[in-house]
C-alpha cells in the first residue's frame, strides 16, 4: 500500500459515486483512503432522494483529525454541497494542507441531473479552491457553469479548458462523456499547452460515478508519487475498464466495477 489519499466529499448511500466510490478506488489502486464526509445523500441508481448536511465545523474536525495524525499526501475533493464548506475546507487547506497536492473535482450535479452545489457554493469555490487545484477535472456541464461559455465542439472544450486556466488551477482535465459521438475526448490543459486523451465510447447507461473514480485514481497516483500525466492515463484506464466490467446494477445509472483491480475470488 503507498500513498494517502484524504477525501473531502458527501456520501451516496447507493455506493456508485461520492465517498464510497472513492475509498473504493483508491483501495482497489492501493492507495490508502481517509474522509471527511461533508453530506449524507439517501441516493440511488434513479437519483437523489435525500440530503442531509453535514456542518462545516464538523468537516474541519474530520479533516484535522486525519491531518494531525494520519497525514496525507493528496487532498481530493467532491461534493462540498453548500459556500460555509468550500470556505471552511479552503481555510483549513491554507492553514495546514499548503503545499498538498488538490485534486478538485468541481461536483455540480449528479448523473440524475439532481443539483448538488448551488450558485453561492460555485462562486466561492472560484474565489477560494481553485487557485489552490494541483488540477481541476470538470466535465463539460460543469466546465460550462465555471466559464459562462457553450461548449458544443472540441474546439470549444480546448477554448473552456484554457479559459479555466485563468482562474487559478496548475492543470485542468475537461472530460468530454457528455459531448456526442463514438470517441470520448478529454482535453488536459497546463501551462506548457494542450492535450487530449481519446478512448472508444463504452455504450452502456452503467456510467454513475464516473467523475468521482476519475479524480480519486487521480489522487492516488498523484500521492504514489506519479507524473502527473501518467496518473491521468492510469485513471483513464482504470476507469475505461470499470465502466466496461460494471455489474449491471440498479434500474437508472448503475455503479462502475471498482474491483476489477482485484479479479474474481
Amino acid at each position: 500500500m503507498k500513498g494517502r489519499v484524504l477525501i473531502v466529499a458527501g456520501s451516496d448511500s447507493g455506493g456508485g459515486a461520492g465517498i464510497q466510490a472513492d475509498i473504493k478506488t483508491v483501495t482497489a489502486l492501493n492507495g490508502y483512503a481517509a474522509t471527511a464526509i461533508t453530506a449524507l445523500t439517501a441516493q440511488d441508481t434513479q437519483g437523489i432522494h435525500g440530503v442531509s448536511e453535514v456542518a462545516a465545523s464538523f468537516v474541519v474536525q474530520q479533516i484535522d483529525a486525519v491531518l494531525d495524525d494520519i497525514g496525507a499526501d493528496c487532498l481530493k475533493t467532491g461534493m462540498l454541497h453548500n459556500a460555509e464548506i468550500v470556505d471552511a475546507v479552503a481555510d483549513v487547506y491554507e492553514a495546514k494542507g499548503g503545499g498538498m497536492p488538490l485534486v478538485l473535482d468541481p461536483v455540480m450535479a449528479a448523473k440524475s441531473g439532481d443539483p448538488l452545489l448551488d450558485a453561492e457554493a460555485r462562486q466561492a469555490l472560484r474565489r477560494r479552491l481553485l487557485v489552490h487545484a494541483t488540477v481541476l477535472t470538470p466535465n463539460v456541464p460543469e466546465a460550462e457553469l465555471l466559464t459562462g461559455m457553450t461548449i458544443a465542439t472540441r474546439d470549444d472544450m480546448t477554448d473552456a479548458a484554457a479559459m479555466l486556466l485563468t482562474l487559478g488551477p496548475k492543470n485542468v482535465l475537461l472530460k468530454g462523456g457528455h459531448m456526442p459521438g463514438d470517441t470520448v475526448v478529454d482535453v488536459f490543459a497546463h501551462t506548457h499547452g494542450v492535450k487530449e486523451f481519446e478512448s472508444p465510447r463504452i455504450q452502456t447507461r452503467h456510467t454513475h460515478g464516473t467523475g468521482c473514480t476519475l479524480a480519486s485514481a487521480i489522487a492516488t497516483g498523484i500521492a504514489q508519487d506519479m507524473e502527473l500525466e501518467a496518473a491521468i492515463m492510469r485513471a483513464r484506464a482504470y476507469v475505461f475498464e470499470a465502466i466496461k466490467s460494471a455489474p449491471g446494477f440498479g434500474a437508472g445509472h448503475g455503479p462502475l466495477n471498482h474491483a476489477h483491480t482485484i479479479g474474481d475470488s
